[in-house]
Parts: structure tokens; sequence; C-alpha cells
């Protein structure tokens, strides 16, 4: 008998873990949709961009911890590392917003730190902001205005700008999605 493919039970056990994590999760935009379709598709990209495996399965869980901070049983990093491995976890740690701090202290971080972040974990960031960026110009989060989704498109590209250079096939899609939002927002002005 042929032993089954452990890479992909792998990333099944993730996208299923992802699932049940995010399963009364909403995405902010005007469709509602769920949220775990935010995290395929980072995984997605990253897949297609030849990310490494533990890039691809801590993208579909690196929202797992921060969103299940409400949850009756908050899923831990110790958790995450015993069901995926430290290099997962670790991943999902420096993907990973520490929602005690104030919103604007948290994304000033991210511009700061972008630059030290792993190979890994800049291709998984870069991933997670090209997924945004698509999903803030084509269904923008109920009450974000005009100047806010601006806003976040300009601080997604600081962002990025500490995250280039791991990994150049996502430098590009992630450059094309930008343009495409900027392009976007200047057409809705």
């Amino acid at each position: 008998m042929e032993r089954p493919d452990q890479g992909a039970a792998r990333l099944l056990r993730a996208a299923t873990f992802a699932a049940q994590v995010h399963a009364t999760h909403r995405r902010k935009g005007a469709s509602a949709e769920p949220y775990v379709n935010h995290v395929l598709e980072v995984a997605q990209i990253l897949a297609e961009h030849g990310a490494p495996e533990d890039a691809i399965i801590a993208g579909l869980l690196h929202d797992t911890i921060e969103d299940s901070d409400k949850d009756p049983e908050p899923l831990t990093q110790a958790r995450l590392a015993a069901e995926f491995g430290e290099a997962v976890a670790g991943l999902v740690a420096e993907a990973t917003d520490d929602k005690s701090l104030p919103k604007e202290v948290r994304k000033a971080l991210q511009v700061k730190h972008a630059p030290g972040c792993s190979a890994a974990a800049k291709m998984l960031k870069l991933a997670d902001k090209i997924s945004n960026l698509r999903a803030i110009a084509a269904a923008p989060p109920a009450g974000w205005d005009h100047a806010r989704r601006v806003e976040y498109v300009g601080w997604a590209g600081r962002v990025a700008a500490g995250l280039k250079g791991a990994n150049p096939s996502l430098d590009a899609l992630f450059d094309a999605t930008y343009r495409a939002a900027m392009t976007r927002l200047a057409e809705e002005a």
C-alpha cells in the first residue's frame, strides 16, 4: 500500500484546525464572508509563490491565537507548537500582534519589526497584506470611509517595504496588488 502524502495531510489538518477556530468568525467586508476564506487565500498565495511548507501551514494558522482570545479556551502558542511543531508556532508568533496594545502602537510596531523578521515570516506577512489589500479594494469593511481605506493601503505599503527581499515573486505580487488598490481608490475619490 502506498504511503499517503504526509505534507498534504499536514496541510489539510492545519486547514481543518483553522476552520474550527474561525467557525463563527466573519470578515468585516459587506459580504461578511467566512473568515477562514482569508487564511485559505494567504496559504494559497504562499504555495503558489514557492514558500516553504511551514510558512504555508503558518499562513493557515496565522490569526488563530489572536482570533481565539475571547473563546472559552483561547488557543496558546504552546498548543500550536504541540499540534504543528515549533517552527510553525514560531512563524505564527512572528505574525501575531499583541492585542493588549493600542491599535496604533501595534501598527507602528509592524512597520518597525518587519525588516527583522525571518524570511519565512516575511513571506507570510506579505501574503497576509496581499489578501487584505484585495479585500480592502473589493469589499471594504462596513464603516470604512475612503480616507481610512487609503490610510490602510499606505500603512500596508510601509510594512511591506521592510518585508522585501525574501521572495521576489511575492514582492512583485504585493507591488501589483498595492498599485491596483491605489488605482481603485484614486478612481473612487
